[in-house]
Parts: C-alpha cells; sequence; structure tokens
C-alpha cells in the first residue's frame, strides 16, 4: 500500500517521523513491506525540518511516479505558506484518484488552498482553527478534536496528533490487533477517539503564568470538589466577582464556570484512563457529585460516555478490566 506524504517548509518533525514510525512497526509486525512511504516535497533536496532535522525526501511532488493509496500532507510551524500553483494542480489532480487523503496539524491550510476543503468536517492544531475557518469559511472548522473523518479526507491537530491519525489508519488497513501492537511498541495509547478534545486543562493552567489566575487554576485542579463558584474564585484571586470573571475570560480564553468543568472533565480523563475506580467514585472524586452529571458534561464536550472513553482510552499497562458499578 503506497502512502505519501507531502512535506512543506518548516515541518514539524515529530508529525513527519510519528507517521513514519507507526507504518514501520505495522511492516514490523506484518513481516513484509505493507505499507511502502515515500516523502515529497515542492522543492528538489533535502529538507529542513523547524528542529533543525534534515530529511532526504524521496521525490519532488511533481517527478512522483505512482497514485498512491492515502495522500497525507504535514504540516509546518505556524501555517505554512501558500503552495505555488503547480503544487494545487497537483493535489486536485491526486487526492480525488486516491482512496484516502488528508492532513496533519496546519498542513490543512495546504489542502485548503487547494480547494479541497470544501463542505468538509475537519480540525488542526487549536491555535489556528479560527485562522482555518476565517480563510476557508466553506469549512466546517472543530477545532477541539484530535482527528476527524469525512468520508475519504481525514485531518488531525498538532504533531503528537499524527500518530492518533496513523494508529487510526493502521487500524482501518490491519485491524484493531495490530494498531494496539503498534501503539505498545511505542509506547502511546491506543488511541484517543477523534473525537476527543485536543485541549488540556493542565496545559492550560500554564499558560497564564504565575499571577492570581494561575493560581485560581491550580486550585481548581487540585481541588476539584470543592467549593469552585466564581464567587469563591474571585474570592481566592482577591478580586470583585464581576472583574475577576472579566479578567479570567480574557486571560484564560474561557470563562471560569466553563473551566472549571473543564477541569472536573480532565480530572475524570485522568481517573478512567488509570484507575479501576467505578464511575459513580470517579464522578464523585472529579467534582461531578454524580454519574449522570458526569455523563452529561463528557456528552457535551467529549462525545462519548465516561464508560465509552474508558474502553477506547486505556492504560495500555493496564490489562485488567474496569469495575463499572453503573452504565455511565
Amino acid at each position: 500500500m503506497r502512502i505519501v506524504i507531502f512535506v512543506p517548509a518548516d515541518v514539524h518533525s515529530l508529525e513527519l517521523a510519528g507517521l513514519m514510525d507507526v507504518f514501520a512497526e505495522a511492516n514490523a509486525h506484518a513481516g513484509k513491506i505493507f505499507y511502502e512511504v515515500d516523502i515529497l516535497t515542492e522543492e528538489d533536496g533535502a529538507i529542513r525540518c523547524a528542529s533543525g532535522l534534515r530529511v532526504l525526501p524521496d521525490y519532488r511532488f511533481d517527478a512522483y511516479p505512482n497514485i498512491p493509496d492515502t495522500l497525507l500532507v504535514a504540516g509546518s510551524v505556524g501555517v505554512p505558506q501558500r503552495p505555488n500553483r503547480q503544487v494545487i494542480d497537483w493535489l486536485n489532480s491526486i487526492a480525488p484518484r486516491t482512496r484516502r487523503y488528508g492532513s496533519v496539524c496546519t498542513g490543512a491550510f495546504v489542502l485548503g488552498a487547494a480547494g479541497l476543503l470544501k463542505d468538509r468536517r475537519v480540525t488542526t492544531h487549536w491555535q489556528f482553527a479560527s485562522l482555518l475557518a476565517e480563510r476557508f469559511p466553506a469549512t466546517r472548522v472543530e477545532g477541539d478534536r484530535v482527528f476527524i473523518r469525512d468520508g475519504s479526507m481525514i485531518t488531525s491537530a498538532g504533531s503528537s496528533a499524527a500518530i492518533d491519525l496513523g494508529l487510526s489508519l493502521v487500524e482501518e488497513d490491519l485491524g484493531r490487533e495490530v494498531a494496539l501492537y503498534v501503539a505498545r511498541r511505542l509506547v502511546v495509547f491506543l488511541k484517543r477517539p477523534g473525537d476527543q478534545s485536543q485541549f488540556s486543562v493542565h496545559l492550560t493552567a500554564q499558560a497564564v503564568g504565575r499571577t492570581r489566575l494561575h493560581t485560581v487554576q491550580q486550585y481548581v485542579l487540585n481541588h476539584p470538589t470543592a467549593d469552585l463558584s466564581v464567587t469563591a474564585l474571585a474570592k481566592i484571586a482577591a478580586m470583585s466577582v464581576r472583574n475577576f470573571t472579566r479578567v479570567f475570560s480574557q486571560e484564560v480564553g474561557i470563562s471560569p464556570s466553563d473551566y472549571v468543568e473543564l477541569t472536573h472533565i480532565d480530572v475524570a480523563r485522568f481517573l478512567l484512563e488509570g484507575s479501576r475506580l467505578s464511575i459513580a467514585a470517579i464522578a464523585d472524586r472529579s467534582g461531578f457529585g454524580s454519574a449522570r452529571a458526569m455523563r452529561r458534561a463528557f456528552l457535551a464536550h467529549v462525545g462519548v460516555r465516561p464508560s465509552d472513553y474508558r474502553e477506547r482510552f486505556r492504560t495500555a499497562g493496564d490489562g485488567s478490566r474496569p469495575s463499572l458499578s453503573d452504565n455511565g
């Protein structure tokens, strides 16, 4: 099966290496070359990744002699430069003739420039989702997803999500057992469901820096069952409720109440992934108070029930079955 990865300038090396390693491990498990992977670039000669790593491509795009089964476009640091007319024409010619095609991270901008995102559901790195939607208004951008499959197109979020995308393709081609083998070999999870949010409250908590808001965020994370009302949090920040709400929303990007709910979800996700606690116990420890409230929040923000999340996204080293006291 031929897979082509088109690589723009300043590519994230993790995206390229992540995809290559997934397919290489699948080949190792199969005991044969099931995936034939070629790297294509716009210009001749070695390319320099954003990290400084140099990669020698297999072909210049217009010299590639085959029609691949799968075409993937990697992303660069920031938004890739608009490809030249020849690249756009090549993408428009090749993509419809493949079985599937797509992008990793900001590679979606390259597909968009070629008109391949129109009327599609897509995702990209959360930081550039709004810009992607602005540039390509006929596209439905869901910027909080790890990856999205829409017909023959598959798009994924930032760098490490390339591995999730690769695993999903291996599972589609060779089955879950092989994908699980590859995930264990790479010591990653199999596999984050595409509808899982790419946001992490833990990362958001680090983004504000050492300010009063950072103190509030850490308090929320460390005390998920405490009184986390806006009034209580404003008191911790030594600010009025009105000013706290305004400043928090400005600096963090979401309201305090939304942040609290996402934190509850993050804590619950951690416990679902790595513990054998019942759904009811996890709901209590993560601050939801009831399994029903946790179920509602998961369906709204993650897209699956807690019990489904636990089945899809479990710690690879935990071979035991979780103990569930209710339906999740």
